[in-house]
């Protein structure tokens, strides 16, 4: 907006009140006139479009799940990388550390949670439509052949597929794109949801 005390610089004023930069004493020179320069507001008081992106809806993603390429030694599962996809028509937001359960039977009511062990900090990642987002799960590994053993002493445990819910976004149940989970202890490692695929 121009202020409102802008000088015009028109030659045909007729009033006789000095101008910025001119003599007092009454001088019928007029000053040199200048050109008005237009405000320019810096950019972090430019209005938001929009607002901030609100968080994704369950309805607006779709979970998978495939084995990590990087996870510890043995023959269980070991890691699993799951994938958010924004299929709605807005952006969306994503962030937090997901809760993770074991579906026994594949049915999600017989649910057994698992220990979560949060790693890295959490910070909010925005999606786009079409969009890809990630979260790294890491378990207690299986060791040995055939049914196999834990360290710990405890039997393994195979579980057909895994509930996965984000904070505000909805639990998701996912299998494996190929096996099943197996792993031991009921105790994951999770990732907080990242814009950077894990391996």
């Amino acid at each position: 907006m121009t202020p409102s005390g802008t000088v015009s610089s028109s030659a045909s004023s007729k009033t006789d009140a000095p101008k910025p930069g001119s003599s007092a004493s009454g001088s019928s020179t007029p000053s040199a006139s200048r050109p008005t320069p237009t405000p320019t507001a810096p950019a972090s008081s430019a209005p938001a479009t929009g607002g901030s992106a609100a968080t994704c809806a369950a309805s607006s993603l779709k979970v998978t799940a495939r084995q990590a390429v990087v996870r510890p030694a043995g023959t269980g599962t070991g890691a699993a990388v799951v994938e958010f996809t924004n299929v709605s028509g807005r952006t969306c937001v994503l962030k937090g550390h997901p809760t993770v359960a074991g579906a026994g039977n594949g049915s999600p009511e017989m649910n057994v949670p698992l220990t979560v062990k949060p790693t890295g900090a959490a910070s909010s990642v925005t999606v786009a439509p079409g969009g890809k987002a990630w979260v790294k799960l890491t378990f207690v590994q299986v060791q040995g052949e055939g049914d196999g053993y834990c360290v710990s002493g405890s039997a393994p445990v195979l579980y057909p597929t895994m509930v996965v819910q984000l904070p505000s976004s909805g639990a998701h149940q996912v299998a494996l794109d190929d096996g099943q989970f197996a792993e031991c202890d009921d105790t994951v490692t999770v990732t907080a949801v990242t814009a950077i695929e894990p391996s």
